[in-house]
């Protein structure tokens, strides 16, 4: 269960900064108010995962989800640049997010 709580935790994450994008300095309410829920719920997700996910593995898994998927949700909604070098970084970091889930002992 640790794992998945992990993934709910990374994809929380992506709705937090999603969210952050349209605060506009967190002047609108929906998108605050959206940015502070899906903040919480991903911290909570964490920390449930925590319990039996070393420290270590588990924020450089959640940060690489929160990363990856974030910047592949500004390109979808925000047409933000896409190129092949920025895809080749990407995949760096899956890479070492996968490498350290196997290194992990978990």
């Amino acid at each position: 269960m640790a794992w998945f709580f992990l993934l709910i935790a990374g994809f929380a994450e992506i709705g937090s900064v999603i969210s952050l994008k349209r605060t506009d300095g967190f002047k609108k309410l929906l998108p605050s108010v959206a940015c502070l829920f899906f903040g919480s719920l991903s911290f909570y997700f964490l920390s449930l995962s925590l319990t039996s996910i070393p420290v270590g593995t588990a924020y450089a898994i959640w940060t690489s989800i929160g990363s990856v998927g974030t910047v592949l949700a500004g390109m979808i909604f925000f047409n933000e640049p896409k190129s092949l070098r920025l895809t080749l970084f990407i995949m760096c970091i899956i890479a070492g997010a996968v490498g350290i889930q196997m290194t992990s002992g978990h």
